[in-house]
C-alpha cells in the first residue's frame, strides 16, 4: 500500500507496533480527528447555517467570540470527553478547567486546545485552523487543581493542529516526527500526504504582523529591518515577508517550505507577557516544530521548557528554521 494511501487509523497502528503508543492515545487522537472533521463542516456552511460573525461574548483573552468559536469548542469537548483516560480538558474558549475525573490515575491525559485559531479570518474567507496537544500525567491526584495542568511542554506526549484551508489537513507528532494527513471528501479519511515533514534548517522568508513595528524592541527591528533591506544589507540577500492572522496557517507554510512565525514581546503586550497562550498555543506547536527540525524559542528561552504559571499564560515565540531563531535568540543577548 502506497504512503498516500496510508489511512490515519492505519498510520496510528503503525506507530504503535514500531513506537509503542497507547492504545487509548489513538483512540483520543481518532476523537480530535473526527471533531476536526465537523468543525471544519461546520466551517465550509457556515454562510448557509447563519453562523458567521461574532457572538455578543467575550471570552477569557478578552476578545469577541465568533460564533464558531463557541461551535468548535463545544465540539472539541465533547469528543475529547468520549476517551475515559481524558483527566481533563484545558481551553483558550473557556475561564476554568474542565474536569472529567475527581481523583485523575497517573498516566491519565491532560488534553489542551485551541479550538478556532485565526477566527477573525472566518469573514474573509482565509485559512484557520484548531490546535491541541497532550500530557499524560505522571502521578496519581488525590484531589482536582489549576495547578495540576502547568505542565511544561517538554512533558507532551502528542501534539498537532487541523488546517482549514483549500482542503483540510491534520498534522500530528507523537515524538517520533511529524506527519501530515489530508481529509478525503466522501470517504470521511485522513489519509497520509505529507509524510515526514521537515523544516530546512535554512529559509529567507519570514512571518511577522509589521503593523507592530513601532512596538517592537531594538533587536526585533534590527531583525526586521536586515530582512527587508535586500541584497544591498547586512544579509546580501532579499527576504519573503508573509502575515495570514492565523498561527497555524503560517507554521503550516513553515512545515511545508520553510521560514520562521514571530510574534515578540513588545511595549503594547508586555504587561501580559505577549500574545500567544504557552499552552494551547506556543507549547503544541513548538512541539510540531522541533520534532520537524526547528526551533521553537520566546527569543531568549526555549519555549518547552518554560514552567507555566497559569494555564492561560501568553508567551513571546519565535519558531521555524533554526537558522533564523538562533539568530534572533543572538540579537536578544547582544542587546541584554
Amino acid at each position: 500500500m502506497s504512503e498516500a494511501q496510508v489511512t490515519f487509523r492505519q498510520f496510528l497502528l503503525n506507530n504503535r507496533r514500531a513506537h509503542g503508543t497507547d492504545k487509548d492515545l489513538i483512540f483520543l487522537l481518532e476523537d480530535i480527528a473526527t471533531a476536526c472533521r465537523i468543525i471544519s463542516h461546520r466551517i465550509r456552511s457556515g454562510a448557509f447555517a447563519g453562523t458567521l460573525g461574532a457572538t455578543k461574548d467575550v471570552n477569557v483573552q478578552g476578545e469577541t467570540q465568533k460564533q464558531l468559536d463557541v461551535i468548535a469548542n463545544e465540539v472539541f469537548v465533547k469528543h475529547c470527553s468520549n476517551c475515559g483516560r481524558v483527566a481533563a480538558l484545558v481551553s483558550e474558549e473557556v475561564d476554568e478547567i474542565i474536569w472529567l475525573k475527581d481523583r485523575p490515575a497517573a498516566g491519565d491525559y491532560l488534553v489542551y486546545f485551541d479550538p478556532l485559531d485565526g477566527s477573525s479570518n472566518l469573514d474573509v474567507n482565509l485559512s484557520v485552523g484548531s490546535i491541541f496537544s497532550v500530557v499524560a500525567l505522571e502521578d496519581a491526584l488525590e484531589r482536582t487543581s489549576d495547578e495540576a495542568v502547568l505542565q511544561k511542554g517538554s512533558r507532551q506526549i502528542c501534539a498537532g493542529y487541523a488546517i482549514y484551508g483549500p482542503s483540510t489537513s491534520l498534522v500530528i507528532t507523537t515524538g517520533s516526527g511529524v506527519d501530515g494527513f489530508t481529509h478525503q471528501q466522501g470517504t470521511g479519511e485522513f489519509r497520509l500526504t505529507f509524510p515526514d515533514m521537515r523544516i530546512p534548517e535554512t529559509t529567507r522568508e519570514f512571518a511577522i504582523n509589521a503593523s507592530r513595528y513601532h512596538h517592537w524592541d531594538a533587536s526585533m527591528r534590527r531583525y526586521v529591518d536586515e530582512c527587508l533591506s535586500g541584497e544591498n544589507g547586512p544579509r546580501a540577500q532579499s527576504h519573503n515577508m508573509r502575515w495570514t492572522a492565523s498561527m497555524v496557517a503560517d507554521i503550516h507554510r513553515i512545515l511545508t517550505r520553510g521560514g520562521v512565525f514571530i510574534y515578540p514581546v513588545d511595549r503594547e503586550n508586555a504587561s501580559m507577557g505577549g500574545k500567544l497562550r504557552l499552552m494551547y498555543e506556543a507549547n503544541p506547536l513548538g512541539m510540531v516544530v522541533e520534532q520537524a527540525g526547528g526551533m521553537a524559542s520566546t527569543g531568549t528561552d526555549r519555549i518547552l521548557d518554560l514552567p507555566p504559571q497559569s494555564h492561560h499564560q501568553r508567551v513571546a515565540v519565535v519558531m521555524g528554521s533554526s537558522d533564523e531563531v538562533r539568530r534572533i535568540n543572538r540579537y536578544y543577548q547582544e542587546a541584554q
